[in-house]
C-alpha cells in the first residue's frame, strides 16, 4: 500500500506541475478528493521527490494568489447568465 500513496503523489505532482493544475482539477482527473491531493503533494511529496515538491508548491502558491480573481470572475458570470436570462423572456 505504501508504494501505491507514493506513485500516487509523484503522479499527482507531476500532473499539477505540467497542466498547472488546482488542486480541484487534479483530484477530479485522478478521482480523490481535494484532502488527499493537498495531502499527497505537500506533505507526502516532501520527502519522495524534493525538486517535484518545489514545483508543485510553486504552482499551488501561484493558483492560491489568483483565485480571488477566478472568484469574481466566476461570480460575473454567474449574474451576466442571469440577467442574459431575464432579457430573453417575453414581457408580460
Amino acid at each position: 500500500m505504501k508504494g501505491i500513496v507514493e506513485e500516487r503523489a509523484v503522479e499527482l505532482g507531476e500532473y499539477i506541475v505540467e497542466h498547472r493544475a488546482t488542486v480541484r482539477a487534479a483530484a477530479g482527473k485522478f478521482g480523490v478528493s481535494k484532502s488527499t491531493v493537498h495531502k499527497d503533494v505537500a506533505q507526502r511529496l516532501k520527502y519522495i521527490d524534493p525538486q517535484l515538491y518545489r514545483k508543485v508548491k510553486a504552482v499551488l502558491d501561484y493558483n492560491k494568489a489568483q483565485r480571488h480573481i477566478r472568484g469574481g470572475i466566476a461570480t460575473r458570470m454567474k449574474y451576466k447568465k442571469c440577467a442574459d436570462a431575464r432579457a430573453a423572456r417575453p414581457a408580460d
